[in-house]
């Protein structure tokens, strides 16, 4: 399973993005991922081919009115099925012995 995090907007349209934003956004939402939107990129999580399956989507439905498009991607990849995404959260505030303020 990966955890992908990902930033796609873009870069000839403008200052504001988020119109851009929320068009990749009802992708990941209609997805059925798991996912965690955050002010700066957004974290989806499955396997392989679903997660940058999510990502090709996203970057088809902007290429046909944006000439210049930029997409940062990081991958963690994780041998087996089991969802990290609030256990990574959970082990640190163990570590610490108190809940943050995610």
């Amino acid at each position: 399973m990966v955890m992908l995090e990902f930033t796609m907007f873009p870069t000839s349209e403008g200052e504001s993005k988020s119109r851009y934003v929320a068009r990749i956004l009802d992708i990941i939402d209609k997805s059925g991922l798991t996912y965690q939107l955050t002010p700066m990129s957004t974290i989806i999580e499955g396997e392989w081919d679903e997660a940058m399956g999510v990502v090709t989507r996203c970057f088809e439905a902007l290429k046909d009115d944006c000439p210049r498009i930029n997409t940062q991607i990081k991958i963690d990849y994780r041998a087996g099925a089991e969802s990290r995404m609030k256990s990574k959260i959970a082990s640190v505030e163990s570590q610490l012995g108190r809940k943050l303020s995610t």
